[in-house]
């Protein structure tokens, strides 16, 4: 054991142990300050385990999402069309229309089908606002009966509502990262190590994110529109409404996202510019 004053050294094997500086002792109790006046605080460790860590999503801003590894989403939803009503030439065409539209494609595309609980408490309550005011006895009694019959159906089935969407990405990188992240398979990905380190980006490869997200957009918008499929994008508030629902699927049935422009909070918004220049009399410049 090294003597008291000193501690091992790790180095080279015909160097001997260096001799640690001694310092003064200090009494108990008293502030030990002076003796480091320099020393850094302690790190705080990061939780692997959090939820922040699990979401795949950065920002949603400029009717995009921004994702952790620094790549963008835009999101179109899409009405359906019955197509068992359809004739058999229009089926045909439709499909034909369908075949041409996916080989116009220079990119990869997510869709997305959602079923989602529809609420009929808030339909029940604008029939029964609607049962007081009638006068009609007969009317008033087939309401009644129209109101008991959809409480036991709601009760009895859960009534589903289908949401269509299209996820439209971007890679700044190119679609061969895509390709080559795509061939480590499933079982690669859930093995392998996720971070959520966000990539910083620089406002010329925003911009060209942007304008290549538009024109993504407009290929889609009119080649389902050949189909026969009416289609418009997203804006930010609705993405954020939509990842609050596809992350929150339980509460947002009973606590839907409110609207934001009604908030009377005080908030700090990101000015833009330089900042102002104060002179000695304290007035800005």
């Amino acid at each position: 054991m090294p003597p008291n004053n000193q501690f091992p050294f790790q180095g080279p094997a015909d160097q001997a142990p260096a001799p640690a500086p001694t310092m003064p002792a200090t009494p108990i109790g008293s502030s030990s300050a002076s003796a480091q006046p320099n020393a850094p605080a302690p790190a705080t460790p990061k939780n692997p385990n959090s939820t922040q860590n699990s979401l795949l999503l950065s920002e949603v801003r400029d009717n995009m999402v921004i994702m952790a590894d620094g790549t963008f989403r835009a999101v179109v939803a899409c009405k359906s069309i019955n197509f068992d009503l359809m004739s058999s030439q229009e089926r045909e065409g439709v499909e034909y229309s369908y075949q041409n539209f996916l080989n116009s494609l220079n990119f990869p595309l997510q869709i997305l089908i959602r079923s989602q609980r529809v609420d009929i408490g808030p339909y029940i309550d604008r029939l029964v606002d609607i049962r007081r005011s009638q006068d009609n006895m007969l009317l008033g009694v087939l309401m009644d009966d129209y109101i008991n019959f959809i409480d036991a159906l709601s009760q009895d089935a859960n009534i589903m509502n289908k949401s269509f969407f299209i996820a439209i990405p971007y890679y700044p990188q190119g679609d061969v990262a895509t390709i080559i992240d795509q061939g480590k398979g499933f079982f690669g990905k859930l093995f392998s190590k996720q971070t959520n380190n966000v990539t910083r980006i620089d406002t010329a490869t925003y911009e060209k994110a942007k304008t290549e997200i538009k024109n993504r957009v407009d290929n889609v918008t009119s080649g389902l529109f050949q189909v026969g499929v009416q289609a418009v994008q997203l804006n930010t508030k609705e993405l954020g409404e939509l990842y609050y629902n596809v992350y929150n699927p339980d509460t947002a049935v009973r606590e839907p996202l409110g609207n934001f422009d009604n908030v009377t909070a005080t908030y700090v918004k990101k000015g833009e510019g330089p900042a102002p220049v104060i002179n000695g009399t304290g007035s800005i410049l």
